[in-house]
């Protein structure tokens, strides 16, 4: 898969190591920034990641800033993404099977380097049930597009 990772000033570090660790798994990474520790506006990662997502230039996304939920709520703002904010492992599997999370949010301040390894590689590997749960997301697709159509 194509896997685009993001992170602010706070998730700078593991979102390099994070990187690294998704490219060992066998996908290509590509890496919206940040590039350094400076202070920056988490909204400018989450929008680089989500776009790419939403518009199927990577399979999936992985943000990271202080708790993740700043980010998921940039991310989820781009039409045709649905980010999850995580900090274990059932809500990440969770995310793939019921929700077929494409972005995935995590926190550098309340989860270890392991931790977060553990948890991307279930996210990716997790794959979407479908079924009953097809049908709520397509629920939240089709509000989503009604929604953009008629924001003008």
């Amino acid at each position: 898969m194509k896997i685009v990772v993001g992170g602010d000033h706070r998730g700078y570090a593991i979102k390099k190591k994070l990187a690294a660790f998704i490219q060992k798994l066998g996908h290509e990474v590509s890496d919206a920034g940040s590039f350094n520790e400076d202070y920056a506006d988490y909204p400018d990662f989450a929008f680089a990641v989500a776009e790419r997502v939403g518009k199927g230039d990577a399979d999936r996304g992985v943000l990271i800033c202080g708790t993740g939920i700043g980010m998921c709520m940039a991310a989820n703002k781009v039409v045709g993404v649905r980010a999850a904010p995580c900090h274990d492992l059932v809500a990440v599997e969770m995310s793939r099977r019921h929700n077929d999370a494409n972005v995935l949010c995590l926190s550098a301040d309340l989860l270890g380097e392991d931790q977060m390894e553990r948890m991307t590689e279930l996210w990716l590997r997790t794959e979407f049930e479908g079924g009953r749960h097809a049908r709520r997301v397509d629920k939240i697709m089709k509000y989503e597009a009604e929604r953009v159509g008629n924001a003008s």
